[in-house]
């Protein structure tokens, strides 16, 4: 075993207080946020069970692991909720001068659509 895989194996937590392991070196039954996603769960409320630890870029880097057997199944936004953001996302490209609906969102920084904008500021 390499002296960095060593320096981050702490698999009681005894170091590092949650149990510690090295870059690709967790065993099986854990899984990060974005892995628990990719499955199509989340965390669902259960505390980080261990933690992955490497260098990187800037000094030492983390990535917590949760446990896969208390996962729970991600929720689905209902009809309401999806209606609601598409009303939102048409009020972003409604531009408030015209009143045209745009295929893109409104920019802040010109308050209005890129037609209605003095062409020198658009530019």
């Amino acid at each position: 075993m390499s002296r960095i895989r060593a320096a981050y194996r702490d698999p009681e937590g005894e170091r590092y207080g949650l149990p510690t392991f090295w870059w690709r070196g967790a065993p099986a039954g854990f899984a990060t946020r974005r892995q628990l996603r990719a499955r199509g769960l989340c965390p669902g409320g259960q505390p980080i069970a261990a933690q992955i630890l490497w260098r990187g870029v800037g000094g030492e880097r983390a990535a917590y692991l949760y446990r896969l057997d208390l996962a729970r199944p991600k929720r689905t936004a209902t009809p309401a909720v999806r209606a609601a953001l598409a009303k939102a996302m048409r009020a972003r490209r409604t531009c408030p001068t015209c009143r045209c609906v745009r295929p893109y969102v409104i920019p802040r920084s010109l308050g209005e659509c890129l037609s209605c904008a003095p062409s020198e500021v658009a530019a």
